[in-house]
């Protein structure tokens, strides 16, 4: 709004310099950048997220297989981790020794994390695998891909208005100095001669 309302004012105003009303129309430009072409930005960007993350949905839910393993006998309690964010995941999983039977109808055992709070030898808890038994992450839903992609979109919008408002501010930065050496030209030529009669000041 100030953008517009700096362009109004300078319109006609004579004490308007070039600089004046290049600052302005910057300011009008940056504004509608950030108004039209940042959101289009963030949508195509969450849009093509989200493709590129179902399509690994879809992948993952081809290679990886929803298995029941069997408790053989719990480990303990898993290792201190320092980070929280995976601690506090893991704190609510068991280390167990278990067997299971792979997609192909291998055999396999070795130690993993259930979700059992207290597993004892013989319960039973699922387990995702790949196609040969080794133990593999869940696979991706859809709701967190689309949670993904939408995060993506937002982060990339907040990206683009700093660089915007950035780029407009290092180029009002040029400017400025641009002005002030001008005007240190000027003082220059006039200044050792201002106030003295008989200089034509």
């Amino acid at each position: 709004m100030r953008a517009i309302v700096g362009l109004w004012r300078w319109r006609h105003n004579p004490l308007r310099r070039g600089t004046d009303l290049v600052e302005a129309w910057l300011a009008l430009a940056a504004l509608l950048l950030i108004i039209v072409g940042v959101p289009v930005v963030g949508v195509f960007t969450a849009s093509l997220s989200r493709d590129a993350l179902l399509a690994s949905v879809q992948q993952q839910r081809e290679d990886r297989h929803a298995i029941t393993g069997t408790v053989l006998r719990k480990v303990g309690s898993s290792p201190i981790d320092p980070d929280p964010e995976t601690s506090s995941a893991r704190d609510a999983h068991s280390r167990v020794l278990a067997r299971w039977k792979a997609p192909d109808h291998t055999d396999h055992y070795g130690v993993v994390l259930s979700d059992l709070k207290s597993p004892d030898p013989g319960d039973h808890f699922r387990l995702w695998t790949d196609e040969h038994g080794r133990v593999v992450g869940r696979p991706l839903d859809g709701a967190t891909a689309t949670t993904h992609a939408v995060l993506a979109g937002f982060g990339v919008a907040a990206a683009s208005v700093g660089l915007i408002e950035g780029s407009r501010r290092l180029i009002l930065w040029r400017m400025v100095r641009g002005r002030h050496a001008r005007l240190d030209r000027a003082w220059e030529k006039a200044g050792p001669d201002w106030g003295r009669t008989g200089t034509g000041s």
